[in-house]
């Protein structure tokens, strides 16, 4: 997971499309699916050499372009749905700030698609851009294996599905809520992890542990930055004076304004979890160095007495009256036994120990 500036060479125009980041490498593959109430009609694109989007409304076309490799595919598109080139440089740059922006004649949208892989604990993230005309919808993906649109594909394919019946306005909602509801997903997952962690804490603390905490903590730095304007866009959305927006769709949209925030609310309370854990396991330490360091202060405490006592009698004196009893070596040995068992009682009355 990383998360790279945009950058542009000096001495090209706005609008130039250039490739950047992971949009150099990958081979494009473009789904048409074309839908109304009575019928739907889904295949792949093999040549672009005519617009693919030609039949009126209630028909609704949906272009999904999966990799972003091939310029002229990009360049066809911005020809024959008047795209603006700087909309089509902001496809192509796979960095883009989530947001919307209303065109007139076309409403451009931008998000983030997240997921998360289950063997390396990564998270994956993936640009979506999506343009919504009168009777179409365009969406743009990075050409990364795999994404959430399925649930949308099947619905698509259902005669009773809600979708069919609807323009692509609905269209748009439905991937967007699509996407959203996956972060619940990926929450879930990470809630399990921080749980998991949560128990090791308890348990048995290592360096392995904070280690963990530092990684979640960088992912949910990730996610947060990746989520927060997800919710402006959901609000403009849904507040927008557009007339590619119909009335109702609006009310979808509200709901989906709706899991927006509750996937920010989600979001700040895992990230609170992480910080209170990472204060656990500070503590943790600090008594379990605490205790180390109170059992050798007794340890020391005990042998205090001890060593003056046998030091005492370890003095190079010829004339001393103890060196000639017979039992004196006994003697020092019981005493010695009488301080340090005298001392651990004490300790123990005390609850020092």
């Amino acid at each position: 997971m990383s998360i790279k500036k945009r950058s542009k060479k000096a001495g090209l125009a706005p609008g130039t499309l250039i490739h950047m980041g992971r949009a150099k490498s990958g081979a494009t593959r473009i789904d048409l699916v074309e839908y109304d109430e009575s019928h739907v009609e889904a295949r792949p694109v093999e040549s672009i050499d005519r617009c693919l989007v030609k039949k009126p409304l209630p028909t609704v076309t949906w272009v999904n372009v999966d990799g972003l490799a091939d310029l002229e595919v990009l360049r066809h598109f911005g020809s024959c749905y008047g795209i603006h080139p700087l909309v089509l440089e902001d496809i192509l740059a796979t960095d883009q700030r989530p947001k919307a922006a209303d065109y007139g004649e076309y409403l451009y949208v931008v998000l983030k698609m997240i997921t998360l892989d289950g063997e390396s604990g990564e998270l994956r993230s993936e640009q979506v851009s999506l343009v919504l005309g009168q009777n179409y919808l365009i969406s743009f993906q990075e050409g990364i294996e795999g994404d959430v649109f399925e649930q949308v594909r099947s619905r698509l394919n259902n005669e009773q599905a809600r979708l069919r019946s609807m323009g692509p306005d609905f269209l748009l909602h439905a991937l967007l809520d699509v996407i959203v509801d996956h972060y619940f997903l990926v929450l879930e997952q990470l809630a399990d992890r921080i749980e998991d962690i949560e128990d090791e804490l308890i348990g048995n603390p290592t360096p392995a542990t904070v280690q963990s905490i530092y990684q979640l903590k960088r992912q949910m730095l990730f996610l947060h930055k990746a989520l927060w304007p997800l919710r402006e866009v959901a609000s403009g959305l849904q507040r927008r004076d557009s007339q590619l927006i119909r009335d109702t769709t609006v009310i979808y949209l509200r709901d989906l304004y709706d899991h927006t925030v509750q996937v920010l609310d989600t979001l700040e309370t895992l990230r609170e979890m992480l910080s209170g854990m990472l204060d656990i396991y500070l503590s943790s330490v600090s008594n379990r160095l605490n205790e180390v360091m109170k059992v050798l202060t007794i340890i020391a405490t005990i042998f205090m007495p001890l060593s003056f006592l046998v030091g005492l009698y370890g003095m190079n004196f010829k004339y001393m009256p103890e060196l000639e009893w017979h039992y004196g070596y006994f003697m020092v040995l019981l005493l010695s036994a009488v301080i340090g068992g005298g001392m651990l009682i004490y300790f123990k009355k005390r609850r020092w120990i």
